[in-house]
């Protein structure tokens, strides 16, 4: 009973604890403008199908794509086997599902060796990353903390798959033994071999590590739950709905900003009065409307879904022709930045109770150097297995910086100028146009 009553607890702690997180992310992604994505629901439900459930664009990358499946298979299915164990851990029963007979085998079965398939891909991971050192991985945004945090899971996706295996082994010995409220259920083709290492304990010992794993392994996912939302691996969660709401336009389709097409309306056609101005409400204060984006809130709440949702893979960055050639852009880096920011923006809002000005934006994370190396060919969208797009963030702040800071860079400022005067980006009046055929 005392268990029950400990076990009911740390559940419920740790459940509470996820959705208080789940409610501050919301919250800071509904920071952004508001932009209607329920259009063509067939479509969208296509495209989140082939991608996020489907891992459609993984495999472009075969080895890499095949350990990816197999570590995404194993967190769907193998925690379907968490729900006996939340079951058995609140009313004190064991293996309650037990009694599915053959059923019960095939699934206990099926999930020992998806657990030690996963085991293995992890350890592949780890030594592509840490033994191999794969380049995308060491780039210069990858700091201390984003290479800890991807060893970390890692790491934990091990142990929890350990501790799966070693409780079947400890429980098969106590069945064996006719140990009180132990039953033999289920079949153990993987842990079988590690029933030897304790069949040699005394029963005490055996119960006591059966125990222990048995909470190491449903505390470990519990910890793992609401360790997510402060990792780059909360894209597990997130991969759904951020392709649902892809963009479906063509990706080099650059959106009209709608206050200045209606600006454009009204100097072609006087009986058209000019927009209003609006005022953005960020949290409890009033944020005046601006041309593009100077900080997070300027951003339209899937532009900021997008960065929570980067598990910073490096796939963009590795196909960017500007990176390529030595520049300084990196479209990972251009979305662990946008998060960085909202996630400061956040924590101001949650000490002050409403946004109050720190004196930055997201022009203090991310260069100049960077927004304009961008050619707009969208291969890094192309590559991202969840169709994050870092063109639309880098469009939206050079669109401030153009707009509202008149910066640019000279080509860009000549060419400005050449219109403005004579109405094309070349320096010579329309009266010379035709001199060429001459």
């Amino acid at each position: 009973m005392v268990s029950q009553i400990i076990f009911a607890i740390v559940f419920l702690a740790a459940v509470l604890f996820f959705a208080k997180n789940l409610r501050t992310i919301q919250r800071n992604i509904l920071l952004g403008r508001t932009e209607d994505r329920n259009d063509r629901l067939g479509e969208r439900m296509g495209v989140m199908a082939r991608l996020a459930l489907g891992q459609g664009k993984m495999v472009v990358r075969p080895i890499a794509g095949i350990l990816h499946i197999i570590v995404y298979a194993g967190f769907v299915i193998i925690n379907l086997e968490v729900l006996e164990i939340v079951i058995d851990g609140l009313i004190g029963t064991h293996r309650i599902f037990g009694s599915m007979g053959i059923l019960y085998d095939v699934l206990i079965g099926s999930f020992e060796w998806l657990a030690l398939a996963v085991l293995v891909a992890c350890v592949i991971f780890l030594v592509r990353r840490l033994v191999l050192r794969i380049p995308r991985f060491w780039a210069n945004e990858m700091t201390k903390w984003p290479k800890t945090d991807a060893t970390l899971i890692l790491v934990m996706e091990i142990l929890l798959m350990g501790a799966f295996l070693k409780m079947n082994a400890t429980d098969q010995v106590l069945a064996g033994r006719g140990v009180e409220h132990y039953t033999t259920a289920g079949s153990y083709p993987v842990s079988t071999w590690l029933r030897p290492f304790f069949e040699s304990m005394s029963t005490g010992t055996v119960l006591a590590f059966e125990r222990g794993f048995w909470w190491f392994h449903i505390v470990g996912i519990l910890a793992f739950l609401n360790y997510l939302p402060y990792s780059k691996h909360f894209h597990i969660l997130l991969a759904f709905p951020n392709t649902f709401y892809s963009n479906l336009f063509p990706k080099t389709q650059i959106k009209n900003m709608p206050r200045v097409a209606g600006e454009v309306k009204s100097m072609m056609d006087p009986s058209i009065p000019p927009p209003e101005p609006m005022v953005n409400n960020v949290a409890g204060t009033e944020v005046p409307e601006r041309f593009g984006a100077k900080d997070v809130f300027d951003l339209t709440w899937k532009n900021l879904m997008d960065a929570y949702s980067c598990t910073e893979c490096g796939r963009c960055t590795s196909e960017c022709p500007a990176n390529l050639t030595g520049k300084l852009l990196s479209p990972r880096k251009i979305m662990m930045d946008t998060r960085d920011r909202l996630e400061e923006v956040g924590k101001v809002i949650d000490v002050k109770g409403k946004w109050e000005d720190d004196g930055k934006s997201l022009h203090s994370y991310i260069s100049d150097e960077e927004l304009w190396a961008c050619t707009t060919c969208n291969a890094c969208t192309q590559a991202c297995p969840i169709n994050i797009d870092p063109v639309g963030i880098i469009i939206d702040m050079r669109r401030y910086s153009v707009m509202e800071e008149s910066k640019s860079r000279p080509a860009l400022t000549s060419m400005f100028t050449n219109v403005e005067n004579n109405g094309a980006p070349w320096a010579f009046g329309p009266d010379k146009r035709m001199d060429w055929t001459q």
